[in-house]
């Protein structure tokens, strides 16, 4: 029983994206023309083509060291925090959705501003991450040490203007990808409050 509650307070998760992504960073060293040419976010490609994968395959690319190196630091501390409070399916869950959800709202930015150029990178999910984080300190009841909801919109905050004031950044998949984690994770906060006062009033839902 030990041993079981041990693993699940490991950021395993975390570990294994962070594992993918740079194994899949690797891999793109010799083989990166077909790997970037079939995962890169293009509105035609998805749209047109066809090719939905996309939405998923380009969160594991990354165009250069900095670029996995940055989002790779965020996942693990970041996601780790996160995994042992809410658990591993559930950030898991949140992870891939805030990812998709981040690059679904860069496909329709895409298609609006008439933009065929091409985005990649975990930062919708990651900042999928920073939504969830601002989801718990709000609506789950529990105290996180050193965690205030001002402290997150101020972590929030300077994410999103630093990515403003940047070059070459996919904005509405940052956007996307923190709207996505906050409404699913504000969602399960309330979904497992409710549990929790039914349990106590001897009900089931």
């Amino acid at each position: 029983m030990n041993s079981w509650r041990s693993l699940k307070a490991q950021p395993i998760v975390s570990g294994i994206l962070v594992a993918v992504n740079v194994f899949v960073f690797m891999a793109g060293t010799f083989y990166k023309s077909s790997l970037y040419d079939m995962g890169m976010l293009k509105a035609f490609d998805v749209l047109e083509k066809g090719e939905y994968g996309r939405i998923l395959w380009a969160v594991f690319l990354h165009s250069d060291i900095t670029h996995l190196f940055n989002n790779m630091f965020l996942l693990f501390f970041l996601g780790a925090m996160i995994e042992k409070e809410i658990g591993h399916v559930k950030y898991a869950l949140i992870y891939f959705l805030s990812g998709i959800g981040g690059n679904l709202l860069s496909l329709a930015a895409k298609v609006i501003t008439n933009d065929f150029s091409a985005s990649l990178g975990a930062s919708g999910a990651i900042f999928g991450l920073d939504g969830t984080l601002l989801a718990m300190v709000l609506f789950s009841g529990r105290k996180m040490e050193n965690v205030t909801p001002v402290r997150v919109l101020l972590m929030i905050a300077y994410s999103l203007y630093s990515g403003f004031t940047g070059a070459n950044i996919d904005n509405a998949a940052h956007v996307g990808g923190l709207l996505t984690g906050f409404v699913t994770a504000a969602f399960l906060c309330g979904l497992q409050r409710l549990k929790q006062h039914l349990k106590q009033n001897g009900e089931q839902l």
